[in-house]
């Protein structure tokens, strides 16, 4: 049964920085992607950075700020969150995919505030 772990949310200041990481366990073989989406109080589910192969996407609001890396040979997958805004406020999930199939992390938290 494949998990995803997620790490490294918590309360910044705004303009601070922060590190999330997500491995997964449970399977030998490689996810075709990872990444990450996030859901802000009232706000539905968006997609923040992904990686599928060796293509990176990511949202027009993050970018220049959140940096996504990929570990192949783990299954890990980081985001660095640098800049942060009050309304980058959410819950971030870690996502992955192989063969049709998705999953995703319980969520971490990252609160950006004052």
């Amino acid at each position: 049964q494949v998990q995803l772990v997620e790490s490294g949310g918590g309360l910044v200041q705004p303009g601070g920085s922060l590190r999330l990481s997500c491995a997964a366990s449970g399977t030998i073989f490689s996810m075709n992607a990872m990444g990450w989406y996030r859901q802000a109080p009232g706000k539905d589910r968006e997609l923040v950075a992904i990686i599928t192969g060796g293509t990176t996407k990511s949202a027009d609001s993050v970018k220049g700020r959140f940096t996504i890396s990929r570990d192949n040979a783990k299954n890990a997958v980081d985001l660095q969150l640098h800049a942060l805004k009050p309304e980058d406020t959410a819950v971030y999930y870690c996502y992955a995919a192989r063969s049709s199939r998705t999953y995703w992390g319980k969520g971490t938290l990252v609160t950006v505030s004052s």
